[in-house]
């Protein structure tokens, strides 16, 4: 156990920072603060000794100096059953400090910012924060050292019961969670730094840094026998309303749903199954966008995800109450609508919180021997962008129905086919391990939901090897085909769609998504 009889305190976050420091000052407790938190303790009537008072030299350089001095780092680094740094000690005036509450300058709050140049980024970084916190963690035996407002309660409790005193349990769970803090803090600042240098020459980073929290238990991850938990911010971009926990499967297809919407700027709806689309339909009433996209495979769509990408109205609300969904996902849910949708205690509602298409991260998956890591698929086509190779040419509702049925495939598991109109899907085959039987399986979903394929768009999500996957197409009612191109035989597939009076497009971009 270690008496408290001396705090350093100097933190960005003052949460919680007045009652913690109040109840210091009850436990006789000298606080010793810097710069912008002693003018706050101070304005709260909180009695203070400055940095200035201790090491004899002033703040400099705009704050950037001023806890790096031997009479603050001594008095956390002084090993106190060491007789040679007792000494020191006493031979430079040195007072041992008990106990640091630091939190460190805002820099990955500062980036979520937007817009952050690259001068405010680095004013962000804390030198001494770091510093003084490592500090006070390796000499954790006769130090206790504060880096989360959160552990203040905890703190002040065992000071309570101890009479003033923090125990060597305590000191050494504080010190584990300053080193995770300040690791965490570094890599932050390192993957920043690689991104800058990346941005230059187009590469991922040399060495890859990540160290995330873990943020919820899950109740087991793709089936009951494995472990699971979700490690990150979850809450970044969703927010969970109503419904039982959500499971590893959940969340994979909550992320599949949300980043398939974020293609579209009309009101959508998408029906996810599995991570597969297995409707989309946009229309001005959000409404019948749902009923296009619950239309493309009724069958499907039970137990699946439903998300949109405009509030939640009661009319829509009411269809998709129809069956039975897991998640439904919306950027908001009016009162009327909350009422209605939480009688169904086990659903889960989740409110879409960020524009992911803003969301620029690195995608990864574990292999067996480390991980694959990639820039994700952010590529947008536009018209402008398709190099009509066929005799030919789309309509101008050709067109619209291949970008639509375009921005799905690049959704849809490879070997990707699907057929659309300019606002609704009308088949989906994913995931084949031959390009025709996914055209085959497509076509066959689209008879069984009883559309009428005559004049619609297909999309591949890579180029036809062979002529057959588009004659598929052909036999289905397509008349308007977009694919990469590419292909060795693209001169084959070419001539199969201009005997058939097939208008074709190439994108020269492939989507594979395995």
């Amino acid at each position: 156990m270690i008496k408290i009889r001396r705090a350093l305190i100097s933190v960005s976050n003052k949460e919680g920072l007045f009652e913690f420091a109040r109840a210091l000052q009850q436990f006789g407790v000298e606080i010793i603060s810097t710069g912008g938190t002693a003018a706050a303790l101070r304005n709260e009537g909180i009695p203070v000794t400055s940095i200035f008072d201790i090491t004899g030299f002033p703040e400099i350089m705009d704050g950037r100096v001023k806890t790096l001095h031997p009479k603050i780092h001594g008095a956390l680094l002084g090993v106190l059953d060491n007789p040679k740094h007792m000494q020191a000690m006493k031979e430079n005036g040195i007072v041992p400090i008990d106990l640091v509450v630091v939190n460190l300058y805002p820099f990955e709050e500062t980036l979520k910012h937007g817009h952050t140049t690259p001068e405010e980024a680095i004013e962000q970084i804390d030198i001494g924060g770091p510093a003084m916190l490592r500090s006070a963690a390796k000499n954790y035996r006769f130090k206790a050292v504060v880096v989360n407002p959160k552990r203040y309660t905890e703190i002040l409790k065992e000071l309570q019961e101890q009479h003033g005193l923090i125990s060597e349990k305590t000191r050494l769970s504080l010190a584990c969670e300053v080193f995770h803090h300040t690791a965490h803090y570094d890599s932050v600042i390192a993957n920043y730094f690689d991104s800058m240098q990346c941005q230059e020459d187009g590469t991922l980073p040399q060495t890859l840094h990540f160290m995330l929290s873990k943020s919820m238990d899950l109740r087991y991850g793709e089936n009951p026998h494995q472990h699971a938990a979700f490690y990150g911010d979850f809450e970044r971009c969703f927010q969970k309303l109503h419904g039982k926990e959500l499971s590893f499967n959940n969340i994979i297809d909550i992320n599949a749903a949300a980043i398939l919407l974020a293609e579209f700027d009309a009101p959508t709806a998408v029906i996810i199954k599995h991570t597969n689309p297995c409707g989309v339909g946009s229309d001005a009433v959000l409404a019948q966008a749902y009923k296009k996209a619950f239309s493309t495979d009724t069958i499907s769509a039970y137990g699946g995800i439903v998300a949109v990408n405009r509030p939640l109205d009661l009319d829509t609300a009411r269809l998709i109450n129809e069956i039975f969904t897991e998640v439904i996902i919306a950027p908001e849910f009016s009162p009327e609508v909350l009422e209605l949708l939480i009688k169904k205690k086990d659903r889960r509602l989740i409110k879409l919180i960020a524009d992911l298409r803003a969301v620029n991260d690195l995608e990864m998956r574990k292999v067996a021997s480390g991980y694959l890591v990639q820039s994700p698929d952010q590529h947008r086509l536009t018209k402008n962008d398709l190099k009509i190779v066929t005799k030919r040419k789309p309509t101008d509702e050709e067109i619209d129905a291949m970008l639509f049925a375009w921005k799905v495939a690049m959704h849809v598991k490879s070997n990707a086919i699907v057929y659309a109109r300019k606002d609704q899907t009308l088949g989906v085959g994913a995931g084949q391990m031959s390009r025709v039987d996914s055209s085959r399986i497509a076509a066959w979903k689209a008879k069984e939901a009883k559309f009428d394929m005559r004049g619609c768009a297909v999309a591949s999500d890579a180029f036809f090897p062979f002529a057959d996957g588009l004659l598929e197409a052909v036999r289905a009612g397509a008349t308007s085909v977009i694919e990469p191109g590419g292909s060795v035989r693209d001169e084959e597939v070419i001539k199969a769609a201009d005997d058939n009076n097939i208008a074709m497009a190439f994108t020269g971009i492939r989507h594979f998504k395995h």
